[in-house]
């Protein structure tokens, strides 16, 4: 018996506004911002990195994007200091999901 059912048999008279469902195939608007991104190349240790800064929702959600674009990419990085963090100069990649995604970015640098 699932959450759908139980509510039912504890509310039997209530009808669920139809306007109120979501469907799972929209955006749920999980990327809202108010600032681009800020999509910047940096050198550390003499290696290439791309850096991810400026994002304003929940930190769950930009890890979860930190994570998403490591494995498209099939690079490594990290998730630091409100910063996402990727091994390489992928800047245009990065760019093109992002815009996809429906999120702002601004290149930085170079």
């Amino acid at each position: 018996m699932d959450l759908q059912d139980q509510l039912k048999n504890l509310f039997p008279d209530h009808t669920p506004d139809p306007s109120t469902d979501k469907n799972p195939d929209e955006a749920t608007g999980l990327w809202i911002q108010d600032e681009p991104i800020l999509c910047k190349y940096e050198k550390r240790k003499g290696k290439p990195i791309t850096i991810l800064d400026g994002y304003t929702g929940a930190v769950e959600d930009f890890k979860a994007l930190a994570k998403e674009i490591k494995t498209t990419l099939s690079v490594g990085g990290s998730f630091k200091d409100d910063k996402i963090i990727i091994q390489g100069d992928y800047r245009d990649k990065i760019m093109e999901i992002l815009k996809e995604k429906g999120f702002q970015v601004k290149r930085v640098g170079g």
